[in-house]
């Protein structure tokens, strides 16, 4: 494209963002449409995104062109670059559109057997049971490490007690409740 042309574009694009000059638009779009779906064909789009996407381009164009300064780039570049960025705006798009069937995440609950509720509450009950029989500093150190969520060393500032010691009273705590549901599932 040489200066010419460069500049007739450049005062096409300036009627139509004084006047909404429908005859220079027209113009523009007969010049540039096709040069913009032969791009984006070239880019691997799709003939229909494409011609979608040059529309939605000159329509840019049409609302916009007071945004066009040819003291900066062409008309040409402004506009390839316009389609250029909506061209990567629809890959993320559908990017983030694709699920993944097999995700877990999307799969429907399994329904829980009857006789597998029933096991569960069982179990629960002999836990239970087994935490209330341990003496009362294990099964504050358990309540916190597990149920609250803090780490040793929290639970020994918290505690005021040495490190090793809140250490020793879970592993105990551990010791009897594998003793005493040993013994109830035997």
């Amino acid at each position: 494209m040489n200066a010419e042309e460069k500049q007739r574009f450049a005062d096409l694009a300036r009627a139509v963002a004084d006047r909404r000059d429908q005859e220079a638009f027209a113009v523009l779009f007969d010049y540039f449409a096709p040069r913009l779906k032969s791009w984006l064909l070239r880019q691997r789009m799709a003939s229909s995104e494409a011609e979608e996407l040059v529309q939605e381009v000159m329509i840019v164009l049409w609302h916009k062109a007071e945004l066009y300064d040819a003291a900066r780039s062409s008309l040409s570049t402004w506009l390839f670059r316009i389609a250029r960025n909506r061209r990567i705006d629809l890959q993320r798009r559908a990017r983030t559109r694709i699920l993944d069937g097999a995700d877990p995440a999307l799969q429907p609950v399994a329904e829980v057997a009857a006789d597998e509720i029933l096991a569960n509450d069982d179990r629960d009950a002999h836990v239970r049971k087994a935490v209330s029989q341990l003496p009362e500093e294990q099964r504050e150190m358990l309540r916190a490490a597990f149920f609250l969520g803090q780490s040793h060393s929290q639970i020994a500032e918290a505690t005021g007690l040495p490190l090793g010691t809140v250490k020793s009273r879970i592993r105990l705590a551990f010791g009897k409740l594998r003793k005493a549901l040993e013994a109830e599932s035997a």
